[in-house]
């Protein structure tokens, strides 16, 4: 047994290099990184992460202090489905989803960190080992960017590798909507792929129509058409829409993956890792996934996510987003020819420029 002998959690405010915008979060002009590092009693050291887009923050880094920290500390480091199981249930009755979701996800990140590390394993190759190189899309939040400045993106986003690109719709005409995506698919060519992201703007009869109109420019997906909770409105606009549908950023548990899927309503399942349950949920889901015949994909996180996705057979494509956390990591992300690779330093093998992180420290 290797016990737990100390955790701790912060919470930061991230200013955006350029503020983003889409159909529901409006402008955003920083985002809130959640941190947990958890210590052993042999002194090794595994980091967790969650995040927010600019409110909620300091009451998850709270949760995990006050709540989580007593239920992991003097346990065994390994026994991480254990573990998981016992942050659950410690805080089901005040969640079983948002901020508890996110909570928990952070720690559980950070325990297979820590036992990569210990392991001088790659987190990768500890959950499986399926494939390094990941095919990843540049996730534009861009909803309000004039065509030149979305053009610019889009040019700059190619000239550092990615092979595919997303772009957000849901504005407030869908003729508007219909404008952009013709011009980005001509800029494109044919054959590169391109996904589009509502961000969860419409009604399922709003999607419906919205997702025929965008079928001529031939998107690999029509990304949150609507609402988590509405399970049959999924199932419509996938029918009778036309396009494939990804979604699942804002879906908390395994079970609801499970209802999604078994009704029919997803093509691309598409957990985050941060705020899903951490790795042991996004691993199921993946699992979930395949046995049901679906291709995976991801949401943020994409420094982290490219372990689990190069783990699963089912993978593909990684969402890589600009929230600029980059500037305080020590090695980021590689891409190659459009794909992500996952490294093989041990665990996730992320580490934050403490030192540059502390004057944004707000919780």
């Amino acid at each position: 047994m290797t016990p737990i002998a100390g955790l701790e959690a912060a919470c930061y405010a991230i200013p955006l290099p350029v503020p983003l915008s889409d159909s529901t979060h409006g402008t955003i002009r920083a985002f809130e990184l959640v941190t947990v590092r958890l210590r052993d009693a042999q002194g090794a050291e595994g980091i967790g992460y969650t995040y927010t887009v600019g409110t909620g923050g300091v009451a998850i880094a709270e949760l995990v202090r006050r709540y989580l920290a007593p239920v992991v500390i003097g346990q065994d480091a390994e026994r991480i489905e254990a573990l998981w199981q016992r942050m659950w249930w410690a805080l089901h009755y005040g969640g079983r989803g948002g901020s508890v979701a996110l909570a928990v996800s952070a720690v559980d990140i950070a325990l297979w960190d820590l036992l990569g590390r210990r392991l001088n394993r790659p987190l990768w190759r500890l959950l499986g080992g399926h494939d390094p190189a990941v095919p990843a899309y540049a996730g534009g939040i861009d909803l309000d960017f004039p065509i030149d400045a979305l053009l610019r993106q889009t040019e700059d986003n190619l000239a550092k590798g990615f092979r595919a690109i997303k772009m957000k719709v849901g504005r407030p005409r869908l003729s508007e909507d219909v404008e952009r995506v013709r011009i980005m698919r001509e800029r494109l060519g044919p054959d590169l792929p391109l996904m589009v992201d509502a961000n969860m703007r419409w009604t399922a009869d709003q999607a419906i129509r919205a997702a025929r109109a965008l079928a001529p420019f031939a998107p690999v997906w029509l990304e949150e058409p609507t609402i988590p909770d509405d399970i049959a409105g999924h199932v419509r606009i996938l029918r009778d829409g036309g396009l494939p549908i990804a979604t699942g950023e804002n879906l908390h548990t395994l079970h609801e993956f499970a209802n999604l899927i078994a009704a029919g309503g997803v093509s691309f399942p598409e957990p985050d890792v941060t705020n899903c349950g951490g790795v042991t949920v996004f691993m199921k889901v993946c699992r979930l996934a395949e046995s049901f015949n679906l291709p995976v994909t991801s949401h943020g996180a994409h420094d982290l996510t490219v372990h689990l996705l190069a783990a699963a057979p089912n993978a593909s494509w990684l969402e890589c987003h600009g929230f600029g956390l980059e500037r305080f990591l020590e090695e980021p992300f590689a891409l190659h020819e459009g794909k992500a690779v996952a490294p093989d330093r041990p665990g996730h093998g992320l580490t934050f420029a403490w030192e540059a992180l502390a004057p944004l420290r707000v919780g």
